[in-house]
């Protein structure tokens, strides 16, 4: 749904955008223009000097319209952190075997994945995100490992037994994985 609304919406602004910019353009290249457009010409502008004195007197105008604009720039930027953040994979297209498909939700499939990789041994936290499209999920994974912990055993545990268990479990060709390792912080052992 929300994929949907931000489409018709980034569609409605770039057509808003396209036919504001392709006039302004003709108009300024001497083109013609349609006769209910502001602007004729190469030397016409957007403002006039009469338009912008008109509310030269009134101390509200311009703090207004600085306002609006501001208000726009931060609803813009709003929207694109937004989309941004919006990483996450909600659901993943599960086959069925009858053709028809079936919706698995992203969140469960990541605890069910961090669950199984947080039991490995020398895990001592593990952090699963699906990323990529619905039909061909990507996972990134954090593993943060305990100090005794062997990294490439490890990391060929997760290959071998949590993503191959996720991967059999939804029903998917491959399950891709970006795994990152960090280590416990622990203090320094004294050595007698």
């Amino acid at each position: 749904m929300l994929t949907t609304v931000n489409r018709i919406l980034l569609g409605l602004a770039g057509l808003v955008l396209i036919c504001g910019g392709g006039a302004v353009l003709a108009a300024g290249l001497g083109l013609s223009v349609p006769s209910w457009w502001p602007w004729y010409g190469k030397t016409d502008v957007p403002l006039s000097e009469a338009d912008r004195e008109r509310w030269r007197a009134d101390g509200w105008w311009w703090p207004a319209v600085i306002v609006v604009l501001a208000v726009l720039v931060i609803l813009a930027l709003w929207w694109l952190l937004a989309q941004l953040r919006r990483a996450r994979l909600a659901e993943v297209l599960v086959d069925s075997g009858d053709g028809a498909g079936a919706l698995l939700r992203g969140r469960a499939l990541e605890g069910v994945l961090a669950g199984e990789a947080g039991t490995l041994d020398g895990v001592a936290r593990a952090h699963v995100m699906l990323v990529g499209r619905r039909s061909s999920p990507q996972a990134r994974i954090s593993l943060l490992m305990e100090p005794h912990a062997a990294p490439g055993e490890a990391l060929g545990r997760l290959t071998d037994e949590a993503l191959a268990h996720a991967r059999d479990s939804a029903g998917l060709a491959e399950l891709p994985a970006e795994v990152r390792l960090r280590a416990v912080r622990h203090r320094a052992e004294r050595v007698s």
